[in-house]
This record gives C-alpha cells, structure tokens and sequence, in this order.
C-alpha cells in the first residue's frame, strides 16, 4: 500500500456559500460534502472529544450552525471557527477523511445519542 493510499491528500477544500456545507475532495477520487452541524458535533477539540472516550461529549442543538472561516494549520490540517465561536477543532486530513467515509455510520450513532439522552438539533431559543 503506498502512503497516498493511506494518508490522502486534500485537492479541494470548499465552503459553500451558505457556509452550511463544506467540500472535500482528496487526490484518491474521494470527495465529500460535510454538513456544518455533521462537523461541528464531530469535532477534534478536546471540549468535544474530551481526554479519553469516556469523557466524550454529546453537542446537541447545532442544527442550524454555520462555519465562518477556515484557517490552515500547518500543510496537515484546517481549524474550523463556527458561528457558535466554537474555533478549538483542528481537522486534519485524515480525520477529514474518516468523517466522509464513516458519515452514515457517525450521523446515525450521533442522532442515537440525542434520543437517548432526550437532547435535541434544534438550537435552543433564548
């Protein structure tokens, strides 16, 4: 197996104009179109994340949000800042790319979690 294969390289990073999806093409022909709320609630950062799976934290109420900037880091990933100001998660490439290959499988154990825990998409109204 060659590196490339393994580790695919972005030749398209774009935000969609009502910055509510975000393609990603790689050099291996894979190409995705990731939801704003799909990368929010999936997001690398450790309030996220949290220090261990464990401490992972259910995001609800994200429905509606939107990305507002994209930012480089290094050649090996792109920081997300969301309209929520949520800005802590740093995709890399890989990661970008299990997203899109495992979406379905994210999305329905992420909407499982809602119910079981009675949380909602939908933002709360303040």
């Amino acid at each position: 197996m060659t590196a490339q294969a393994s580790n695919p390289w972005p030749t398209e990073l774009r935000l969609h104009k009502d910055r509510r999806t975000l393609t990603v093409a790689f050099d291996n022909g894979e190409s995705f179109d990731l939801a704003a709320e799909y990368l929010r609630v999936r997001s690398p950062s450790a309030e996220v994340q949290g220090h261990s799976p464990s401490e992972r934290r259910t995001v609800a109420g994200k429905q509606d949000v939107q990305i507002l900037e994209l930012h480089p880091v290094g050649n090996y990933a792109v920081r997300l800042v969301f309209d929520d100001l949520h800005s802590t998660g740093i995709f890399s490439w890989d990661y970008l790319s299990e997203l899109g290959r495992n979406r379905d499988d994210y999305w329905r154990a992420y909407l499982g979690e809602l119910a079981e825990k009675q949380l909602s998409r939908a933002p709360t109204v303040r």
